[in-house]
């Protein structure tokens, strides 16, 4: 069963193929960094006309303003103990700078690409790569449903997909019938998947239930 379901485990992606796709993640990565400081700078986050955005970065968000300053405190801290050396003196301070505006975008892309619900469906989003977009047609019902997966339980198991936040899940959205998602990198983990169940988390799962509800009734 399965098998049937999950398209892309029917092969193993050669080495060649998993390194070529990590370099085109980690350039989509590189590039959504940048996109989503911009979104914030200029106010502009990605939800559709008409649409509502419900975050889900509230039980991380502490945890990234600290790494941010303590990234932030080690560049003044490196540049002083290597002064001597300027070649790596720069080379340090280069990366230092890229590792705090990467760890800047990280946090941008969660604010600024939250979960979206709109006229055309929901998108079920998560930092820099996750965007699963479901239709109303394909949506049977989305409940409040709070739940705790075991630690590195994968995304989809079975026919279910999990995006989780610290393991933790509290909307689940029931489809009409098997949907194909495409979820970041190969096969297991990642590429096409056959789901008929969605689970995620959202900071204020109440809002997204209620800005679901007027399109779940004319849908």
């Amino acid at each position: 069963m399965t098998e049937q379901l999950r398209d892309d485990t029917t092969h193993t992606p050669t080495p060649l193929a998993r390194i070529l796709n990590f370099l085109h993640r980690a350039w989509i990565a590189e590039l959504r960094v940048y996109s989503s400081i911009a979104r914030a700078i200029t106010r502009r986050p990605a939800i559709p006309a008409g649409g509502t955005g419900v975050g889900y970065h509230r039980p991380v968000l502490t945890v990234l303003f600290i790494f941010i300053g303590l990234s932030a405190v080690e560049i003044p801290i490196l540049d002083l103990i290597v002064h001597p050396w300027p070649a790596v003196r720069i080379t340090l301070l280069v990366l230092g700078i890229w590792g705090v505006t990467w760890m800047v975008g990280l946090l941008c892309a969660m604010l600024m690409r939250p979960h979206s619900v709109g006229p055309d469906g929901i998108r079920v989003r998560s930092g820099l790569e996750v965007d699963v977009p479901v239709t109303w047609a394909d949506i049977a019902s989305i409940a409040i449903d709070r739940r705790v997966d075991e630690p590195k339980q994968p995304r989809v198991t079975g026919s279910e997909y999990a995006e989780r936040m610290q393991d933790e899940t509290n909307i689940e959205i029931e489809l009409e019938r098997l949907l194909a998602i495409r979820l970041p990198g190969l096969a297991p983990k990642g590429g096409t998947h056959r789901v008929d169940r969605i689970r995620l988390w959202a900071d204020d799962p109440r809002a997204l239930l209620d800005a679901a509800r007027p399109f779940l009734t004319t849908a």
